[in-house]
């Protein structure tokens, strides 16, 4: 282990200190929570990068993302012809790839992977995985049954996650609803995964096993430092028992991988309709925050090419050191996590990929530690999402939802975080 390694080991402490800092009950902590979560974290980083066999187990599963989506190509190149060919690419007609476009190459992977999900749903093979997570979570974590099924069910799916335990939403506690809000937004969604699996498959050709780690990691993670910040001060319904897993089960496979697909398309609207306006505000911020500061002359509009970026790289650059991230690369590393946080994690992985492709990242431990701090619905228009979705459910429970929704933020952008500081722990060359 070098330096960087034990960094990483002391910002998970950090980390933790910045949240009890921000806690709702300073006093009020479940220490067996955090131990055995951290701990837990720990076990499962070290299986990842050092235990034997590891290496061989995730490149197959990333062998398996990538055969998924060149399988998924098919149906988009069916659909858009060559505007769906990636760059470099070709068809049997000869039509060459025009260049990368994100609506006709990458959206429709958020299609497949959602009827790939609804059929896996369908014969029974999630519920079984998913069950398997939630047991662990409530026996050795001593969270309730509720809360540790729904972070169960993020590993693998969004918002939809929350129908899990839908019939106890009502009689939640507000410890237990910022567990549920934070697991969906400290971790990624399969359907969305592919996108980022896109993004960074030719300049990271073991990106789709690293996001498949981090958003198991992510998961006790986001139960530590949810209850950081919203101890549990009530008394949970299933305290110390498992959950019975809410699903409507569809009448066929054709009907679960339909009703998958719709779901997707509503999804990518979803996306498309985020990215077109915080993008589009955040343009109209950095002309107002150019047009101020040169007024003022705080600074020289020619040489400042978004101040929003600038800010927030500079916000965030003690937490990339924090986490391990070299400090020569922590500036863009900081610049990625802002981005993340107000513009989605879209944006921030494509600009990951095209530092990797320029060769800007001076270290190869900070382009695995950022592509694991990014693996996470924490930012502003998710959280607007996972409440919007949940007070749609329990609309007698918005008052609560509103109450904790700035820690659940916190808490899911500090749960990425330590999931980028567990592996930084135990990265040690790029062989995986």
């Amino acid at each position: 282990m070098d330096r960087y390694n034990l960094i990483s080991f002391a910002g998970l402490f950090g980390l933790l200190g910045i949240a009890w800092l921000f806690s709702a009950h300073r006093r009020r902590q479940n220490i067996r929570c955090i131990v055995t979560g951290l701990g837990l974290q720990l076990i499962l980083g070290a299986i990842v990068f050092w235990a034997p066999g590891s290496h061989t187990f995730f490149l197959k599963l990333n062998d398996l993302v990538l055969r998924l989506l060149e399988a998924s190509t098919e149906g988009q190149r069916f659909v858009f012809g060559p505007l769906a060919l990636g760059p470099g690419q070709t068809d049997e007609a000869g039509n060459a790839s025009i260049g990368f476009i994100l609506a006709t190459q990458a959206f429709p992977l958020v299609i497949f992977f959602a009827a790939l999900m609804g059929l896996l749903y369908y014969i029974g093979i999630m519920q079984w995985i998913i069950r398997g997570f939630a047991w662990v979570f409530t026996r050795i974590m001593r969270i309730s049954g509720a809360e540790a099924l729904c972070a169960a069910s993020n590993i693998f799916v969004g918002i939809e996650s929350s129908t899990a335990v839908r019939p106890y939403l009502a009689r939640m506690t507000r410890s237990e609803l910022c567990t549920i809000l934070t697991a969906g937004l400290a971790t990624v969604a399969s359907t969305t995964m592919g996108l980022y699996v896109l993004f960074l498959k030719d300049t990271f050709p073991t990106i789709a096993g690293h996001l498949i780690s981090a958003s198991i990691l992510s998961a006790p993670a986001a139960i530590v430092f949810s209850k950081v910040l919203v101890p549990e001060d009530g008394a949970p319904v299933t305290m110390g028992r498992l959950a019975e897993f809410h699903y409507e089960r569809e009448s066929s496979a054709i009907e679960a991988i339909i009703n998958g697909a719709m779901a997707g398309v509503k999804l990518v609207v979803g996306i498309v309709a985020l990215l077109i306006a915080f993008l589009g505000i955040l343009a109209l911020l950095d002309m107002a925050l150019s047009w101020l500061g040169g007024a003022l002359h705080l600074m020289d509009p020619a040489k400042v090419d978004s101040p929003i970026s600038a800010l927030l790289s500079f916000l965030f650059y003690p937490i990339a050191i924090l986490i391990g991230i070299p400090p020569a690369d922590a500036r863009l590393a900081g610049q990625m996590l802002g981005t993340r946080l107000v513009a989605t994690e879209i944006p921030a992985y494509t600009q990951l990929a095209e530092c990797m492709k320029a060769g800007t990242l001076t270290h190869p431990r900070s382009a695995v530690l950022i592509a694991y701090a990014l693996c996470g619905f924490a930012h502003v228009a998710s959280l607007a999402i996972f409440v919007g979705g949940i007070a749609a459910l329990v609309p007698q429970r918005k008052a609560d939802l509103a109450a904790v929704a700035p820690r659940v933020l916190l808490a899911a952008t500090l749960a990425c975080l330590a999931t980028a500081a567990v592996a930084g722990v135990f990265f040690l060359h790029p062989r995986f």
